[in-house]
C-alpha cells in the first residue's frame, strides 16, 4: 500500500477565554483569633506578615475582606483548606467563595 502525500492542517482554536476569577471572602467572628488568620493569609496566600496583618485588620473593622481573586478551583481549594485547618483548632471562621463581580 502506498503511503499518502495529502497531510490534514489542524487549525488551533485561537478563542481562548480566561477562567473566571472568584473572590475568597473572610468574615470576622469573636472566636477565632487575630493571630490564627494572620497565619492563614501568610501560609495559603503567601502574604507577607505586613500585609497579613493589615488584611486582618480590614477583616476586624469591616466584618469581612476579600483575601483574594483567583480562578473558581483554586479558590475553592483554599477555602476549603482554610476551613479545615480552623475546625482543626475549633475556630468557626467562615469563608465564602463569590464571582468577582459580585457585590
Amino acid at each position: 500500500m502506498a503511503q499518502s502525500d495529502t497531510r490534514t492542517r489542524i487549525k488551533p482554536a485561537e478563542d481562548f477565554k480566561e477562567p473566571p476569577m472568584y473572590r475568597v471572602v473572610y468574615l470576622n467572628d469573636n472566636q477565632t483569633t487575630y493571630e490564627f488568620v494572620v497565619e492563614t493569609l501568610i501560609d495559603y496566600f503567601d502574604y507577607t506578615a505586613d500585609t497579613a496583618h493589615t488584611i486582618t485588620s480590614d477583616i476586624h473593622d469591616a466584618g469581612s475582606a476579600c483575601v483574594a481573586v483567583l480562578p473558581y478551583e483554586i479558590a475553592e481549594q483554599k477555602g476549603i483548606e482554610v476551613t479545615m485547618q480552623a475546625r482543626a483548632q475549633n475556630y468557626p471562621l467562615q469563608i465564602r467563595v463569590e464571582p468577582e463581580g459580585a457585590v
